[in-house]
């Protein structure tokens, strides 16, 4: 069985869900451990019920150390501090023999099991941000990505993990400083500095829209088969990282930050499924009552609506830029 960890709070509760059924659609063996980190979250999470998940309270997860620091660490920052000892506390309170700790904005195109299968004997793995040269931010936000990462209940793994719970004690701001980022650029000397460390070669593990433009999709036999076209190797598409994406103004998406293009290609194999699949998360949540938030709306992109040109293509195409209407995915050209 795979087992996963995972945080978030009501805000992201569509996505969370969606990353949950993603699992389940793909995934035949596993387990996925929800921290959640509002009430709200926590009896919605309780009430859906979900059969291959546990969902842990706040005031259950937080220790002394965690609890020491949070006053002095924004909502964001304290998230990112959390993330490290959210995989202890599911090792040690389960006894697991591993865990995957993955970001709430994750959605599995393909069993994960793959990606742990490639660790072998290794005890933790990584995964690289792969950047598109143009879009290179290894020196700000680290060379590996807190996406998706996995630890064994070895000597070497808890090794390299109560390090790394240590570290974000003690420091995890987002800002630069002293060649670190968050809880992020502590990954970049870990294939030297721990033992039984390995770097994930699969290209289907860790696509995002930092990396996406190095790639071209089709869909084959029910399965989204990416192309690199660097090597022109193709391979299974496992998960995508939607990094940036909001809800916004008028039943509207920003789909990524607008410095990453996407393309149409893109936007039809992997961001339409995205869609799609918040809408199903959304009816689900939406059954539990009026009262529970799926979902916090943003302002982002309502700058569209002060010029009417720009409101006039938002309008008549569906889409300007970035910005998509749910109309768009739900009746637009690719369907």
């Amino acid at each position: 069985m795979l087992k996963f960890c995972t945080l978030f709070n009501s805000a992201y509760l569509s996505r969370g869900l969606a990353m949950y059924n993603s699992l389940e659609q793909h995934c035949d063996d596993f387990h996925l451990y929800i921290v959640a980190f509002d009430e709200d979250c926590y009896d919605a999470l309780l009430a859906l019920q979900l059969s291959h998940a546990s969902v842990i309270a706040l005031k259950d997860f937080e220790n002394e150390a965690l609890l020491a620091v949070k006053m002095g660490r924004t909502p964001t920052e304290y998230c990112w501090t959390c993330s490290s000892s959210a995989i202890k506390y599911c090792i040690e309170t389960y006894q697991l023999d591993h865990c995957t700790y993955v970001d709430a904005d994750l959605l599995f195109f393909n069993n994960p099991k793959v990606l742990y299968d490639e660790m072998g004997d290794k005890s933790v793995l990584i995964t690289k941000h792969r950047f598109t040269p143009c879009f290179d931010q290894s020196a700000t936000s680290g060379v590996y990505c807190v996406q998706y990462l996995t630890f064994k209940n070895t000597l070497e793994g808890m090794t390299a993990l109560n390090w790394w719970v240590d570290a974000c004690l003690e420091w995890c701001f987002c800002r630069m400083e002293d060649n670190k980022f968050g809880d992020q650029k502590y990954l970049d000397d870990w294939t030297a500095r721990f033992k039984g460390v390995h770097e994930l070669k699969h290209l289907g593990g860790g696509v995002a829209p930092w990396n996406v433009q190095q790639y071209a999709f089709k869909r084959v036999a029910g399965k989204i088969r990416g192309t690199e076209f660097f090597s022109n190797n193709n391979f299974d598409l496992v998960f995508y990282h939607y990094h940036a994406f909001a809800y916004t103004w008028n039943n509207s998406y920003r789909l990524t930050n607008e410095i990453y293009p996407l393309n149409r290609n893109q936007i039809r194999h992997i961001y339409k499924p995205y869609v799609l699949a918040l809408l199903k998360a959304e009816k689900t949540i939406g059954a539990l009552g009026e009262h529970v938030r799926a979902y916090k709306r943003t302002e982002e992109g309502i700058w569209i609506n002060r010029v009417i040109g720009r409101w006039a293509v938002f309008f008549l195409k569906g889409f300007y830029k970035q910005y998509y209407s749910k109309r768009f995915f739900q009746y637009g050209i690719f369907n």
